[in-house]
């Protein structure tokens, strides 16, 4: 068969763990990166870097490893090109939106999108999906960290007069989280007015976030980060059903596995707009489907 031609759209962070992914993945091949700036592409020698997507030729997916605030223009341009799209948008309250949004757009052109398929949202809304499969009726928290969160970071460092930014994410339980915010300010910032604007930023707003302006956030930064999601309910009329999923994870390389599954499953979908939970778990995995079946059934 002939391998997926995957494009890489922005080579921060998840660019860079998105395309150690897709090197990895006997069925895909990189066909380029797109960046900004296409003459500067430290780490990519050898790679066909490219300002435009066009100047790639065929490509099947484009992994949008752009901030979540990015996602809806960048993927609105390539779906309409009729190139399918992933990416790991991770504001929850917006993702039915942005769903509504993509659809038509990815329909009408013959592309599909993908959307929110980081590992939160992504691979944990499936884990979360089967847990209250197993037990329809109960309660279900997820709680993150502790760990340096992608999107809160980047949200964080938009604000003006941050040079560079830090959110670590501590769980509370029950679902409930702080935000320790590190900022290392740009020259003459005010720290009270980036205190406050990042504080009312929709990232933050809801949760106990605390603010703290530090020389060097280099020497703070962890990619690591973590998830414990618990479901305590009820299968059928059998109360007490406790069911637990945890792990520790570098946090940009599992986001880049994760949407390269995502582009593969994308492949294999009809044109539209999809989350994870809305894929067969079989069509994001790398094999000959009898295969998959045989060994993980």
């Amino acid at each position: 068969m002939d391998k997926i031609k995957v494009a890489i759209v922005g080579y921060g962070n998840i660019g860079r763990f998105s395309l150690e992914a897709v090197d990895a993945a006997s069925d895909m091949e990189c066909v380029g990166v797109v960046r900004r700036n296409a003459a500067s592409a430290p780490g990519l020698e050898g790679r066909k870097v490219v300002s435009d997507i066009s100047e790639l030729g065929k490509v099947d997916v484009a992994i949008l490893s752009v901030p979540s605030r990015k996602v809806e223009e960048n993927a609105l341009k390539y779906l309409s090109m009729g190139i399918s799209t992933v990416d790991s948008f991770d504001i929850h309250t917006d993702i039915c939106a942005l769903r509504s949004t993509l659809g038509p757009v990815a329909a009408e052109h013959g592309a599909v999108s993908v959307i929110s398929a980081g590992w939160d949202p992504g691979s944990d809304s499936v884990v979360r999906a089967l847990m209250q499969g197993l037990a329809p009726k109960g309660i279900s928290y997820t709680n993150f960290g502790p760990g340096r969160s992608m999107g809160h970071s980047v949200a964080a460092k938009a604000v003006e007069g941050v040079k560079e930014a830090l959110s670590v994410t501590i769980p509370i339980g029950t679902g409930l989280h702080r935000r320790m915010v590190y900022v290392e300010l740009e020259n003459g910032a005010d720290f009270e007015k980036v205190r406050s604007a990042i504080l009312a930023d929709p990232y933050f707003c809801h949760d106990e976030t605390h603010v703290i302006a530090v020389d060097n956030v280099d020497a703070l930064n962890d990619m690591g980060h973590g998830v414990n999601l618990v479901r305590k309910g009820v299968s059928g009329a059998s109360h007490n059903q406790l069911l637990e999923f945890n792990m520790r994870i570098n946090n940009p390389a599992l986001t880049g596995q994760v949407l390269v599954m995502a582009a593969r499953a994308a492949v294999r979908q009809a044109p539209g707009c999809y989350t994870m939970i809305e894929i067969p778990v079989i069509d994001m995995l790398e094999g000959e489907r009898e295969a998959l079946i045989r060994s993980l059934v």
